[in-house]
């Protein structure tokens, strides 16, 4: 497929395609599926597969930790210790053809020498991250060199992969896409193994990347507009409509909350998921689309400068280590691994934000054009970054785009910024807390002082972004979304 001027190879997959998924596994000698964790990923994975293949010879089962509170958790998901389908994590790894290791990255981290150890010659190692990797090339160890190690990444967090799997029960096509790696083929079977398992947990369309080029940008995304930005984005536009500025009273905190987070995930998403960024532009009338366009060229630099530095902690392995030593922390503490941060949304604004959800009427949702001009210059910023490091364009789209608006973005609009980034890794709920107040404070300290200020802006930014290849691209990517909208229940 062409993507905005590059070729792309692509694999489609879709319901019809489940019961190829046994017979590519037997070809391939996997008669044992092991799923270690039940974290994120864990629990919608395990249940995907499990029900893909279903009536098969091939077995799912779930790996943990004894004692693991999560026991009872898989134990309600119909896998036992009585069916084989649950049991102690080295013990499952022992017994299994293809290990998916879905357990947090810091946990990856801390086991994954017991994993090497006990994982069986020729199995198969299957990651949804390449944060293991990056940690492996920072102290200079390598994978077992007799093993296939290969990468599933869906472009949503767990929640999102099993909901989409449900409703396509119905709607063929249903899913969340992934990005495959393979990063070592020991067997000449990596590759059926992998897109096995991409078809099997019900990803409509598979993208290929590299292992670092998938936590490099993943672990960069999810810190940047995904997640860490948009929360940055939404604390400081709420902060800035409700104080008012020399030219404008402030708005009541509902009306602020409904023109900024309302706002971001109902219109702009809406509007970017199925018709691309450009169209949000192109919605406002004269006056809007100058206000937007203010914002815009205020806010790409500031938001540029914090993605560029966070780029290169990702980069330099130093945002994986800050990982690693938080969860180190936190076990010296004795503090559960259940929850290793604070709570996000018990402030006045997330508060004030519950009521007007409760109220909520879709269609009277604003599409307030300065909001929108930040989001997307928050946006674009971090398509160029990406671009710039030399990633492949489905992968800048789907990690700057498509996962923040088809998966990410539904749950801060069903119940909150909470719900939306502590549904994911734990590496992604500490990347987010650590990097939103940057984002806050970059765009409060120079954006909108900018604005403000009556300082010359750099209005050749929009003509950049009216003019931008990114647009065709997102286009054609926006084909490839999901057949339905995610349903947040």
């Amino acid at each position: 497929m062409d993507i905005g001027g590059t070729q792309e190879s692509i694999v489609v997959g879709g319901r019809h395609l489940y019961g190829d998924v046994a017979k590519a596994f037997e070809a391939c000698g996997i008669k044992k599926v092991g799923v270690i964790g039940w974290g994120s990923q864990g629990p919608a994975q395990a249940q995907n597969l499990k029900e893909t293949l279903e009536g098969t010879d091939i077995t799912v089962s779930v790996g943990l930790r004894p004692g693991s509170k999560s026991m009872e958790l898989a134990r309600a998901a119909g896998f036992t210790e009585d069916a084989g389908t649950l049991g102690e994590q080295y013990e499952v790894v022992r017994d299994s053809d293809l290990v998916m290791l879905l357990t947090s990255d810091a946990a990856c981290v801390e086991n994954y020498e017991e994993v090497f150890k006990n994982l069986k010659p020729g199995a198969t190692l299957g990651l949804s991250h390449g944060f293991l990797l990056c940690h492996l090339n920072s102290i200079g160890e390598k994978f077992p060199a007799a093993n296939n190690v290969v990468m599933v990444a869906p472009k949503g967090m767990g929640p999102s992969v099993r909901r989409l799997y449900e409703q396509g029960k119905e709607v063929n096509g249903a899913g969340i896409n992934a990005s495959i790696a393979i990063e070592q083929d020991a067997t000449g079977h990596a590759t059926d193994v992998c897109l096995a398992w991409a078809v099997g947990i019900g990803s409509p369309y598979i993208f290929q990347t590299t292992l670092q080029s998938e936590y490099t940008s993943d672990i960069f995304g999810e810190r940047g507009i995904l997640l860490g930005g948009v929360h940055g984005i939404a604390e400081s536009l709420f902060r800035r409509y409700t104080a008012g500025t020399a030219d404008s009273e402030g708005m009541t905190d509902e009306a602020a909350f409904q023109n900024v987070v309302e706002c971001i995930t109902g219109p702009i998403s809406k509007t970017i998921s199925h018709e691309g960024i450009l169209a949000v532009y192109q919605k406002l009338d004269a006056a809007g689309q100058a206000e937007f366009a203010k914002a815009y060229c205020a806010a790409y630099v500031p938001s540029l400068d914090v993605h560029a530095e966070c780029y290169d902690e990702v980069d330099t392995g130093n945002e994986v280590r800050s990982v690693v030593a938080a969860g180190r922390r936190h076990e010296a503490r004795s503090i559960s691994r259940a929850l290793p941060m604070g709570v996000i949304d018990d402030t006045h604004m997330w508060k004030v934000g519950k009521q007007v959800r409760e109220a909520r009427v879709d269609s009277e949702i604003p599409l307030h054009p300065f909001t929108a001009g930040v989001y997307c210059a928050m946006m674009m910023s971090q398509i160029d970054l990406l671009l710039e490091k030399g990633h492949c364009i489905s992968e800048v789209v789907n990690e700057s785009v498509i996962e923040a608006v088809d998966s990410l973005n539904p749950y801060m609009h069903a119940r909150g910024v909470s719900y939306m980034v502590d549904n994911c890794s734990t590496t992604a709920r500490l990347g987010a807390r650590k990097w939103a107040p940057r984002y806050d404070y970059n765009l409060s300290q120079q954006a909108y002082v900018a604005i403000d200020s009556g300082a010359t802006l750099e209005t050749e930014l929009m003509t950049k972004f009216v003019n931008h290849p990114i647009h065709e691209a997102i286009i054609t990517c926006a084909k490839m979304r999901p057949s339905v909208d995610i349903a947040v229940v």
